[in-house]
């Protein structure tokens, strides 16, 4: 499977941006999806993720009550929707497939994903 991560770009504080993940290659409907971040220097870390049916999600704590994550199974796609933005936000950003058919729960484990995109690089100014 190929993830494709878009959406990033240059923000101001407050501000808000919509990144999505398309797959393509085989579905990714039966996988739980996640959104992690990485700093220049600083180990990759987890954001969020949906389980493969949607009904459940978990936040990283420094993004919990302004990131939504969900997805469009229709369109083989995640979202991040990313809102009050802070400059501590800035990141580039990766969406990866969990290496589990549909796994009981969801994992903010890096070694659980085994598909990841290329990232997209989000910036907000202060």
């Amino acid at each position: 499977v190929q993830l494709q991560a878009s959406g990033g770009g240059l923000v101001q504080a407050g501000g808000s941006l919509r990144l999505s993940c398309a797959a393509s290659g085989r579905t990714v409907d039966n996988h739980a999806m996640g959104w992690f971040r990485q700093v220049p220097g600083k180990e990759r870390e987890f954001v969020a993720a949906i389980r493969w049916s949607g009904g459940s999600t978990y936040y990283a704590d420094s993004v919990k009550g302004r990131f939504t994550i969900s997805r469009d199974t229709a369109k083989n796609t995640v979202y991040l929707q990313m809102n009050s933005l802070k400059p501590e936000d800035t990141a580039v950003y990766y969406c990866a497939a969990d290496r589990l058919y549909r796994r009981s729960t969801v994992t903010m484990k890096m070694d659980e994903y085994d598909y990841w995109g290329q990232g997209t690089q989000v910036t907000v100014s202060s």
